[in-house]
């Protein structure tokens, strides 16, 4: 046991013998503080009430939270109202924000810890692709005078508060690498108005889950929201200029393709697929790590039965969709295998897919991108199902109509496959880097 869990569980023993962990999250409260932090008290129209109410209960009730989850809850809510109450003073300043056109974003989506994020870091290697950066998801709104990121402190910022983070769950670096300035997933943008599976990762809330899942037919308002958080982030992009193209990342998009089409009709699809048994317990493991400085307890093995169930609802909704998902484009398919074994014309595949051709500069750039993150920055890690109460063969009988549906082969051996440049993509290289 870490140094770490030995110090949250004693500060958690101390605050259950105060009570204080066992009273209410009270939305009031996180309300009068954004006020009061913003000197600002108008949310206009944005969606929040219902949903932000369901969330608090469910972490007051079902969470366990410790003195690290209730404290980081707090933070986490006012933090999104507080960007809320900004985000309508600027509609109200600047009511020309909403009419930035957003077109033809692409969106990466399929199982977690598919490959979706390496895939999303390399098409950012293109100077010509936008994503959410990690710390303007946090903190979208740059302070008075501080417009450019020569002097802006905001990704600073945002890079301490994620050591914090790390020196709490000291293995998530090793799981997902992630610094202030990487592209962030679109789970953090649709957090804001309490509509999100990110705090279904982070807390155990099974009732706000239910009914997360229940809405999730009906997820215009998360994702008009996004789009009007792109519109925000275009109208002050940080760089000067318009974005050419938004790329966009999050496994979470596979329950809301129905909300996307009728909010981006002009949007591109991705599905990234590998096999959904290496998925599980990579995910599972990586869900147990966020959680775990937030909360009292943790059934891992309850954890695993649901990552199962989750994914598998995912795997039907691609299998289903197919190729046609009701966009103008038909949806492209990345294999896993594929993209680590050959990143660079992986990624000119989905350009080719989209009648698009990646640039030279961007070639060179994914280049050194990959040669300078063996194996994407990622650890080693070995998994046993029965740590989190899954078998394997079960798994893959489940898994089996999507596997066959999409040629997905079963990866076998403990050990990751390298993130390599093969050898005639490096010749090539060679050739773009001397002009």
């Amino acid at each position: 046991m870490s140094i770490q869990t030995i110090a949250l569980r004693v500060a958690d023993t101390l605050a259950g013998m105060t009570g204080i962990l066992d009273r209410p999250l009270r939305s009031q409260d996180m309300i009068r503080r954004a006020q009061q932090q913003t000197g600002l008290t108008d949310f206009g129209d944005f969606p929040i009430a219902e949903p932000l109410e369901r969330l608090l209960a469910s972490c007051s009730d079902e969470a366990a939270l410790g003195v690290i989850g209730r404290s980081a809850t707090f933070w986490d809510v006012v933090r999104f109202l507080s960007n809320l109450l900004q985000m309508r003073a600027a509609e109200v300043e600047t009511p020309a924000i909403l009419s930035n056109t957003v077109a033809k974003p692409i969106f990466i989506t399929g199982l977690p810890r598919s490959g979706t994020t390496f895939l999303h870091r390399l098409m950012m290697q293109d100077t010509a692709s936008r994503a959410p950066l990690v710390w303007e998801t946090i903190y979208p709104f740059p302070q008075a005078g501080k417009l450019s990121l020569e002097n802006d402190p905001r990704p600073d910022r945002v890079a301490r508060q994620l050591r914090i983070f790390e020196y709490l769950a000291p293995e998530f670096r090793g799981l997902h690498p992630l610094d202030a300035r990487d592209p962030q997933e679109c789970s953090e943008i649709t957090a804001h108005v309490f509509r999100s599976l990110r705090f279904d990762t982070n807390y155990d809330v099974p009732s706000y889950r239910a009914w997360l899942d229940g809405n999730h037919g009906e997820n215009l308002p998360a994702y008009a929201f996004h789009k009007r958080f792109l519109q925000h982030l275009q109208h002050q992009d940080h760089r000067g200029r318009r974005a050419d193209r938004w790329v966009l990342k999050c496994p979470e998009h596979l329950f809301a393709l129905d909300a996307i089409k009728t909010i981006y009709p002009d949007a591109r699809l991705v599905f990234v697929h590998r096999d959904p048994v290496k998925v599980l317990l990579s995910q599972t493991k990586l869900t147990e790590v966020l959680r775990r400085p937030f909360t009292r307890r943790m059934d891992v093995r309850n954890l695993g039965r649901h990552e199962s169930a989750r994914w598998l609802d995912g795997a039907h909704r691609m299998l289903a969709i197919g190729d046609d998902a009701g966009l103008p484009d038909p949806v492209c398919h990345v294999h896993h295998m594929d993209l680590i074994t050959d990143p660079l014309a992986t990624v000119e595949a989905v350009y080719h897919h989209f009648n698009d051709d990646l640039p030279a500069p961007a070639r060179a750039a994914i280049g050194h991108y990959v040669r300078a993150r063996p194996n994407g920055g990622y650890g080693r890690h070995a998994y046993k199902f029965e740590d989190h109460g899954l078998n394997e063969a079960e798994e893959r009988e489940k898994f089996r109509a999507y596997m066959v549906g999409f040629g997905i082969a079963a990866e076998t051996g403990d050990n990751p496959v390298r993130h390599t440049m093969p050898a005639r993509h490096a010749q090539a290289q060679q050739t773009t880097e001397s002009f």
